[in-house]
This record gives C-alpha cells, sequence and structure tokens, in this order.
C-alpha cells in the first residue's frame, strides 16, 4: 500500500471558499486604490500643466517630482492588475505619505492645496488596517506637513499652519476611528460565521462548547473565558473555564457547588454587563459597571457593589458578562481581561454571540440524545433477538440432549460424546446471554467499545488476510458517539487499504489524543518494493470533513505510514 506523500487538505471545501472570496475582496479593493491613485496623480500632473502659473515655486524638481509620482502609481496599478502582494502591503501608504509630503514641498509649503492627498493615505490606510495604522499615517502625515510648511515659509504663516494640521488630525482620527469600525465589523461576522461552523454534531455539544469559548476568548483578547450553567431540573451547577495560552483545555465541565457557583449568578438575569476597575477609586467616570437593561433599551449604572465583588473573586481589571436563557437550565458567560479595558459594544457583542451560538448547541444536545436513545432501544431490540434466535434453540439442543442422554443404556458407547456435546450447549448458552447483558447494558467492559471494535476488527484482518494488525492506545479518547463512528470509518478504510493494496504481513494503528487533537496513525511494513501511489480519498474526505488533514508518509523498505489529525 501506498498514498501519495505530503498531502495537506485545507479545512474543508467552505474554508478554502471563504480565503479565496477574502483574497479576491482585498484583490479588488487593493485594485480600486491603486486606480484612484493613478487618478490623483494624473491630475496633479493636469493642474501643473495647465496652469504653472497657479503654484508657486514650480521648477525642475516639480516636474520631477510630479513625473515619478505618475510613474509609482503606473507601477502600483500595474502590480494590483496582477493582485500582486506587495500592492497589498502597508509600505504603500508609507510611500503615498512621503510623495506628498514632497509634492507639498515644492508647490508652496503651507499654501499648497495638495495638502489634501494625505487624506488618500489616510483613508485608504483606515479602512484597510484599522485605527491604529490610520492613526499613525495621520500623525506623520501632520509632521510632515508642519516641517515641509516650516522649511518653504520660514515659518512666517503659523495661522494657517496650525488650522490646517488641526484640520489633518481632526479628520484623520475620525476617519481612522471609521475605519477600525468596519474591520471589527469584518472580524465580528468571521466570528458569528466561525461560530456557526462550529456547532458540528460531530463533535458532540462538550467539543462545540470549548471551541465556541476557545474564539470567544481570542476574539476579545481576553485572559480567560468562564460559562457557568445551572440545570432546571436537579439544581445542579456546571463549570467551563478556558484560559489564555492553556493548551491543555478539557473539553467536559466541572460539576461546582451551589455556593460557589452562586457568586458568578449574582448579576441580574437580564442585564448585560461591562465592567472596567477605574483607575482611581473617586473617579468612577473613567471606570465602573453598566449594565444594559433589555427591558429599557439603555445603559443603566447598577449592581457596582457585585461587579467590584465579581473583579476581587476573578483576580480581573475587566469583564464582560451576559446571561444564557437555555431550555433546560440558565447561566452566565464571563470574558476577562487583566490588561485590556472591555467598552459596552464588547458586551452586546458578547450577547450576540450567545445568542448565535446556544440555540444551536441545545439543537446538536437534542439530536445527540435522540440518537444515543434510539442506540440503546436497538441494542435492547438486538438483545432480544439474540435471546429469540440464537440463545432459545441451544437451550432446546440442550434439552434434546439430556433426553438423549436418559434414554441411553449405561453400557451406550455413544454416552461420554452426549455428554460433552451437552456440556458445550451449555457454555454456548451461558456465552451468549453473557455477551447480550453485555451488548444491552453497555457494561462489562474493561476498556472502550471504541478500543474494543477496533481489535475486533484486527482479528477479522487476521483471520481473513493473514495480516497481523497491532492495536495501541495512547492517553484517554473522550468524544461523542457521532465521532466515534466516523474515526472507525476512517481506521476500517486505512486496514482495507492495507488489505487490498499491498502484500505486508505486519501492520499497527495508534491512537493518540494530546493538545485538543485526535492523531491516528495507520501504517504497514515495507516489503522492499516500491509502492504503488495513490490518493486516500476516502479517509481524506471523512478527515476534511471532520475539520481535519491528512499527511502520507513513505518510510524504508517501502513503509507506508498514514497520519490523521481530527480536532476534539
Amino acid at each position: 500500500m501506498s498514498w501519495r506523500g505530503n498531502i495537506k487538505p485545507a479545512d474543508g471545501l467552505a474554508i478554502k471558499n471563504e480565503i479565496a472570496l477574502s483574497f479576491a475582496t482585498d484583490a479588488a479593493d487593493a485594485l480600486m486604490v491603486a486606480r484612484m491613485r493613478l487618478v490623483l496623480a494624473i491630475s496633479v500632473l493636469l493642474a501643473i500643466f495647465i496652469d504653472p502659473s497657479g503654484l508657486s515655486g514650480v521648477d525642475h524638481f516639480t516636474w520631477l517630482v510630479f513625473s515619478g509620482y505618475v510613474l509609482h502609481s503606473i507601477a502600483l496599478y500595474i502590480f494590483s492588475q496582477f493582485s500582486k502582494s506587495f500592492a497589498q502591503g502597508k509600505l504603500i501608504h508609507w510611500l503615498d505619505v512621503c510623495w506628498y509630503a514632497a509634492i507639498v514641498l515644492f508647490t508652496g509649503g503651507i499654501n499648497s492645496f495638495f495638502f489634501l492627498f494625505f487624506f488618500f493615505a489616510i483613508l485608504t490606510s483606515s479602512f484597510r488596517w484599522g485605527f491604529e495604522e490610520g492613526a499613525r499615517i495621520t500623525i506623520v502625515s501632520a509632521i510632515l506637513l508642519a516641517a515641509c510648511s516650516m522649511v518653504s515659509e520660514a515659518g512666517q504663516d503659523l495661522p494657517r499652519l496650525l488650522l490646517r494640521t488641526t484640520f489633518l488630525l481632526t479628520f484623520g482620527y475620525m476617519s481612522a476611528r471609521w475605519g477600525e469600525s468596519k474591520v471589527e465589523l469584518k472580524r465580528r461576522l468571521a466570528l458569528l460565521r466561525d461560530v456557526s461552523r462550529l456547532s458540528n454534531p460531530r463533535f458532540g455539544v462538550d467539543h462545540t462548547v470549548t471551541s465556541i469559548l476557545k474564539k470567544t476568548l481570542t476574539f476579545f483578547k481576553g485572559s480567560s473565558c468562564i460559562l457557568v450553567v445551572r440545570d432546571k431540573d436537579s439544581a445542579a451547577y456546571s463549570l467551563r473555564t478556558i484560559k489564555e495560552g492553556d493548551v491543555k483545555q478539557s473539553v467536559t465541565a466541572v460539576e461546582v457547588r451551589a455556593e460557589a457557583a452562586s457568586r458568578l449568578m449574582a448579576l441580574s438575569p437580564d442585564h448585560a454587563v461591562a465592567y472596567t476597575r477605574p483607575l482611581w477609586s473617586a473617579m468612577s467616570l473613567l471606570g465602573g459597571s453598566l449594565a444594559y437593561d433589555s427591558a429599557k433599551g439603555k445603559w443603566i449604572r447598577q449592581e457596582e457593589q457585585t461587579c467590584q465583588n465579581l473583579a476581587e473573586l476573578l483576580e480581573a481589571d475587566s469583564f464582560i458578562s451576559v446571561p444564557l436563557s437555555l431550555r433546560k437550565g440558565d447561566g452566565r458567560i464571563y470574558v476577562v481581561s487583566q490588561a485590556n479595558r472591555f467598552s459596552k459594544a464588547d458586551a452586546l457583542f458578547l450577547s450576540h454571540i450567545t445568542e448565535q451560538a446556544f440555540p444551536v448547541i441545545e439543537n446538536i444536545e437534542l439530536l445527540d440524545h435522540m440518537a444515543s436513545e434510539a442506540v440503546s432501544q436497538e441494542r435492547k431490540k438486538i438483545a432480544l433477538d439474540i435471546h429469540d434466535t440464537a440463545i432459545q434453540p441451544y437451550i432446546g439442543l440442550k434439552m434434546g440432549l439430556s433426553a438423549v442422554r436418559n434414554k441411553a443404556a449405561a453400557d451406550n458407547p455413544l454416552i461420554d460424546d452426549l455428554d460433552k456435546l451437552t456440556a458445550m450447549a451449555a457454555q454456548v448458552i451461558g456465552d451468549l446471554r453473557r455477551y447480550a447483558g453485555t451488548f444491552k447494558n453497555e457494561a462489562g467492559q474493561s476498556e472502550p467499545i471504541f478500543l474494543v471494535v477496533l481489535r475486533q476488527q484486527a482479528e477479522q484482518v487476521r483471520e481473513f488476510y493473514g495480516i497481523d494488525i497491532a492495536v495501541s492506545m495512547e492517553g484517554e479518547l473522550n468524544f461523542s458517539d457521532r465521532l466515534t463512528a466516523e474515526v472507525l470509518q476512517v481506521v476500517r478504510e486505512g486496514l482495507s487499504n492495507i488489505c487490498k493494496h499491498t502484500v505486508a504481513q505486519r501492520g499497527f494503528v495508534k491512537l493518540q489524543c494530546t493538545n485538543g487533537l485526535l492523531k491516528i496513525q495507520i501504517e504497514n511494513e515495507g516489503m522492499g518494493a516500491q509502492p504503488i501511489e495513490f490518493i486516500p480519498r476516502s479517509i481524506t474526505e471523512r478527515a476534511t470533513a471532520l475539520g481535519g488533514n491528512t499527511q502520507v508518509r513513505q518510510g524504508p523498505g517501502g513503509s507506508t505510514a498514514v497520519h490523521i489529525e481530527i480536532p476534539v
């Protein structure tokens, strides 16, 4: 057997389409910016060509600067036409600022109306990269404008200098803020899309909730994310905690005492809360708690003392929290930070995330429960079928053998054979009853049913094909029945490929769960011959559908190993 090496499929066709769409959008924006830059450059050249008297200080250097900027714009337009990455980088905005500073310097300094061109660089950088990049471009543009003006005018027109630099800083700041809102909106839409994609029934409820909490924590750049839930029927509390930088995150909830959980549930069940510790205790305007009253549709200052107690409990300088209203309970989710200061908009968006994700999670839980209940009923039915169709005939056979044994005389030479057959029938009846009971109740296994099924599959391969398959497992494999079925099918496909496409006599399957990944290694020994290459399409497609990837590696002597990684 052989698979084509170094196969790295994307995380799915949907993800590849989204990446392509994002790249196409960026390329289209870069092309539009390049086209407008070229229009500005040509307009500058036409202005000096048509009415050079309207510009002060026009000389050969001015023509050289204008011509250079036109050539620069043409080059960037060509690069954008071919979607070159250079035309989409941050360096382009800084080159624009340098060109505009040179144009202002050679066209009158503070009196040059070309200082408005600085806004082109500010707008494009702000709407492409956000507030920080736009603010940098704004400050540098104001400094260069002031420097050019001081050089050309020797500081004689200070009122105009002050007015134009203030104008540039003010509108530059506004543009940077608006650009940041666009970038933030794209990030929020991407998170909501990821939250919807993570709601995959194959992974089960625990994996889905943990993945959503991780995504939420990453988006808000917090230090930890906490989810506390109270079950309405049992009044029991469960807690999930995701911490920044902790790679070993548990996917299961931990049951906590009501006394401990009640402190996290102390906030009003109708309020989304944003809290920031004041810089000084006397200056509450620079911090404190704000609660969004959904009934009134406005923010109010409430629960100050409760939020302060929670901040001390969570060891946080700032946190946001929103309530959860679930079908079988209620709860709250917290995003905690020790460095960032959360805002009211952050709290409202966190509520949007919960409204988007948790109803879907409840549907997954319901479907998972229905599927598990159906499996349990099917097990009971199969156990009854085993009793009626297999055990009962053996009981009748045993009774018939006992009757024949009683009729036989003491010196009958078949008595020993009848006794052996009767004992064998009794043993088979006992084995079938134990199997039916174990199958019905899913009990009596000393190891996970997942591993038991794999060993049975390996035993069948040995009996039918004469290939010894060793099965090993490292760590605990805790995932849902749906994912278990998918993984079993992946391994079966790998064993089938060993049997059909190789002459190997040995192989092994290794399962390992580390760092949130289920790693499956299926390998067969080499027989010294060069293996025939082909793509394991079924395995690759199944792994990709589960959000994983597949790699194939060739070893010495013609051995081949398939490495599959699936997030759990």
